[in-house]
C-alpha cells in the first residue's frame, strides 16, 4: 500500500532560504527509497515502510526546474573591433532563458516524468518571470506542463531488468514504485542545422570546409563553396568529429540544478543510467522483444552497398542497424519534431524551417514584443536593427551540406542521432531513513531529518 503525505507549504520555505552553497557541498546521492530492500550481506536490510510517493508540490517544484525561468540576454559584439565589420550576433534558437545555459539558447531538451500514475511528457511552458513562487502556482504549471504519453510506470516487464535493459546493480533500486523519475532527450536536429550556420559565420579564410570521414574524407556537398573561395579548403572540419555539437551538455546540466533542489528539499535524488536508450525509445531493433516503449517515430536508412564499408553494415538485413528516432507523437500531435525527413518533405525544407523559426514573419528575430521585455529605453529595438544575421551564402552553403548528408546517408544527421538520449536519469523519492540512521555516520542531512515535519502532515 502507498501512503499518499499530505502537503505543507513550510517545506518550500525553507527551501527558499537554503544557501546554495550548502546544498552543494552537503550534496551526496541516496539510492534507497522507502520501502526498498538492500540485499547486502551482514549490512542487508529489509523495509516495513511501505512506498511513499512524491507530493504534488515536490513534483511541481521539479517539474518547474526543467523549464523557462526567463529571457536570455544577447549581451554579445556587434562587429570585429579589428576592421569594424559585422559579426553574426543573433546565433540563438530561442530566446527563453532555462535554469540550465544551452549552446545558442538551443534548448533542445526534453523531459519526461515517470511516477507510479503514469508517465509524461512536460511541456516547455512560455516563461512567467512575474507569477508569484507559491505552491499554488506551482502546482498548477506543472498540471499544464504534463502530457500523458502511458498510463503506466515506463518499465520492461517483470524479471525483464537484466542487461541490455538496467545496468548492473541499479535493476534493484531504479524505478521503484513510490518514486518520480525525470527522463532527459534532446533534439539535437534543429542545434545542427543553426550550428553549421554559425561555423561559417567565421571571417573570409576563416571559414572551415566540411568533410565526411565516413565517406573517405570527401568534401560533404561543399564542392562549390571551396571552388568560389567561400570555403577555406586548408580548413577541414570531419562531420564526425563535431557530433552532437555539444547541444547535449545542456541535459546534464539540468539534471544537476535537479539533483541539487531535490536534495535541498531533503529528498532521495540519484542521477544514474536509465534503461537501455534503444529499448526505451521504442527501437525497432529492441520493440519486438520489449514492446514500443515511448513509441518514437523512427527512420531507418536503406541498405545501400557503400553502408558496408561507411558504416560497417554487412547485409540489408541488418540495416536497422541505423535507425535512428526523430520524433514523438500522441493522439496525432508531434511533442518532438526534429528538422529532417519525414517530418519535412526534404531537406531543404528542414533547413528553411530553422531560417524561418528565426528570421521569418513570426521568427524569434522579428519579435519586437519580447526584445523589449529584455532590453531598457528603444534598446531592443535597436539591436534587432543593428545585429546582423546569417548572410544568404551562409544559408545556401548550409543548406548543400544537409541535403548531401541526407542523400548518401539516409538519415539527418548521419553522425549522430537526430533526437540523442543522454542514457541517464534523475530518481527522486523520500528515502528510508532507517537504514541510513543504521549504517552511515553521516548518512543524511539536516534536510533530510527535517523534511517530513516539513513538508508533510
Amino acid at each position: 500500500m502507498d501512503v499518499k503525505p499530505a502537503i505543507r507549504q513550510e517545506g518550500l520555505e525553507e527551501l527558499l532560504s537554503r544557501p546554495l552553497l550548502e546544498s552543494i557541498w552537503k550534496r551526496r546521492t541516496h539510492r534507497v527509497s522507502r520501502g526498498a530492500s538492500v540485499p547486502a550481506g551482514s549490512m542487508s536490510y529489509r523495509s516495513s515502510n511501505p512506498p511513499m510517493p512524491l507530493t504534488e508540490l515536490e513534483e511541481a517544484i521539479l517539474i518547474a526546474l526543467t523549464g523557462c525561468s526567463g529571457l536570455t540576454m544577447p549581451d554579445r559584439p556587434f562587429e570585429d573591433p579589428r576592421d569594424g565589420e559585422p559579426i553574426m550576433a543573433k546565433p540563438n534558437l530561442t530566446m527563453g532563458g532555462r535554469t540550465a545555459g544551452s549552446p545558442d539558447n538551443a534548448q533542445g531538451t526534453h523531459f519526461f516524468m515517470i511516477n507510479d500514475t503514469g508517465t509524461y511528457f512536460l511541456r516547455k511552458l512560455p516563461p512567467a518571470p512575474d507569477l508569484p513562487f507559491t505552491a499554488e502556482t506551482l502546482i498548477e504549471r506543472g498540471r499544464q506542463a504534463k502530457v500523458r504519453v502511458l498510463d503506466r510506470r515506463l518499465d520492461v516487464a517483470e524479471g525483464a531488468r537484466d542487461f541490455p535493459a538496467y545496468l548492473d546493480s541499479n535493476r534493484f533500486l531504479s524505478n521503484l514504485p513510490g518514486t518520480t523519475i525525470f527522463l532527459p532527450v534532446v533534439d539535437l536536429s534543429h542545434q545542427y542545422i543553426n550550428c553549421l550556420m554559425y561555423l561559417l559565420t567565421q571571417p573570409e579564410g576563416a571559414r572551415p570546409t566540411f568533410v565526411d570521414d565516413r565517406n573517405f574524407y570527401r568534401p560533404a556537398g561543399v564542392g562549390k563553396w571551396v571552388k568560389n573561395g567561400f570555403l577555406n579548403a586548408d580548413i577541414k572540419l570531419p562531420l564526425g568529429a563535431m557530433g552532437p555539437m555539444r547541444t547535449q551538455v545542456e541535459a546534464d546540466l539540468l539534471v544537476q540544478n535537479m539533483m541539487l533542489t531535490a536534495d535541498a528539499m531533503g529528498l532521495g535524488a540519484w542521477i544514474h543510467g536509465t534503461i537501455h536508450p534503444q529499448i526505451m525509445l521504442g527501437d525497432p531493433k529492441f520493440s519486438r522483444a520489449y514492446g514500443r516503449m515511448l513509441g518514437f517515430d523512427f527512420v531507418t536508412p536503406r541498405f545501400r552497398l557503400a553502408d558496408v564499408l561507411r558504416w560497417h553494415v554487412p547485409l540489408p538485413k541488418y540495416a536497422a542497424l541505423r535507425s535512428h528516432p526523430i520524433g514523438l507523437r500522441v493522439d496525432g500531435e508531434h511533442l518532438i519534431k526534429a528538422a529532417c525527413p519525414p517530418n519535412h518533405p526534404s531537406m531543404e525544407a528542414a533547413v528553411e524551417s530553422v531560417v524561418r523559426a528565426k528570421f521569418g514573419p513570426d521568427g524569434i528575430y522579428t519579435d519586437d514584443k519580447t526584445f523589449s521585455r529584455i532590453y531598457k529605453a528603444d534598446y531592443g529595438r535597436r539591436y534587432l536593427a543593428e545585429a546582423s544575421a546569417y548572410d544568404q551564402a551562409v544559408i545556401d552553403c548550409v543548406r548543400d551540406v544537409c541535403v548531401y548528408i541526407h542523400k548518401t546517408h539516409g538519415r539527418f544527421p548521419a553522425h549522430a542521432d537526430a533526437i540523442h538520449v543522454p542514457g541517464i536519469w534523475l530518481q527522486t523519492h523520500h528515502i528510508e531513513s532507517e537504514y541510513y540512521d543504521r549504517f552511515f555516520a553521516n548518512g543524511t542531512t539536516d534536510a533530510h531529518q527535517r523534511h517530513a515535519a516539513r513538508w508533510h502532515m
